[in-house]
Formats: C-alpha cells, sequence, structure tokens
C-alpha cells in the first residue's frame, strides 16, 4: 500500500475546508496555531497535521509527573487558535464553553499524492510555482508573534 503525504488546510471560517483536487479528506478539525505551559512554548507549522486537532479545547495538552500520573494543563498555560472574522462582543467579556466555537478557524488535513509545498512572494504579486510543480491553492502568508516563551 503507497502512502501520500499529508498537508493540511485552514479556512479561517466555520466552514470546513475542503481538500485540494487530486487530494483525499483525512479528517477535519479545528487551527491550532501555538501552545504556552508550564513556561515552554511550542509554535505549529500551519502546514503541519498537527495544526488541525479534530476536537476542540482550550487546553488540547497534559502534564506527567515521573510516576506516569497526568493533570490537565491548569495553570497559567494558553492555547492560540486560528480565529474566524466573528466580531467580538462589545462587552470584551470573556467567552467560555462552546459559545468559543464561531471564532475558531476549522481546518482539513489532506492526503496528497506527492510532496506539497508552500511559496510565498513577500510581495503583493502571486508567486509562481517552481517548473515541474502545479499550484493547489493560492493564500496568504501569516506570523505569530507572542510575548510569551
Amino acid at each position: 500500500v503507497a502512502h501520500g503525504f499529508l498537508v493540511t488546510r485552514h479556512s479561517q471560517t466555520t466552514e470546513e475546508p475542503s481538500c485540494p483536487f487530486g487530494t483525499r479528506l483525512i479528517y477535519h478539525g479545528y487551527s491550532l496555531l501555538y501552545v504556552q505551559g508550564n513556561e515552554r512554548a511550542h509554535g505549529q507549522d500551519l502546514g503541519t497535521a498537527g495544526s488541525c486537532l479534530r476536537k476542540f479545547s482550550t487546553m488540547p495538552f497534559l502534564f506527567c509527573n515521573i510516576n506516569n500520573v497526568c493533570n490537565f494543563a491548569s495553570r497559567n498555560d494558553y492555547s492560540y487558535w486560528l480565529s474566524t472574522p466573528e466580531p467580538m462582543p462589545m462587552s470584551m467579556a470573556p467567552i467560555t464553553g462552546d459559545n468559543i466555537r464561531p471564532f475558531i478557524s476549522r481546518c482539513s488535513v489532506c492526503e496528497a499524492p506527492a510532496m506539497v509545498i508552500a511559496v510565498h512572494s513577500q510581495t503583493i504579486q502571486i508567486p509562481s510555482c517552481p517548473e515541474g510543480w502545479s499550484s493547489l491553492w493560492i493564500g496568504y502568508s501569516f506570523v505569530m508573534v507572542s510575548a510569551l516563551g
């Protein structure tokens, strides 16, 4: 059985994005950017399957001690998710539980028959693919900066 290569697509909406032509859906999920826990940080490459979690949780990680006793993260920990255009409530009050879902981008993990690369232009021009490569979709570059970690 031949195995393909995984690529992740983010919609930045509450809609699950479709897979590019010639690829097949593996699963849909929620777009994870970055976690900060126990004074350690981990950024997630948005092109990989690790940036698309099947289940949404504001604390998507556990801490285990040397005795293999594990607890959900509950300290001064953070998770950052790719958002949607949904406007914040005027009150700016904290959003909890299922009420947060309209603000979290959806994603799809797709299997491609060959390696996939991202080509960035760093201008307003859409870049060309290298010779012998085909375009799967056109999007925007994303960079995240955090004062944490």
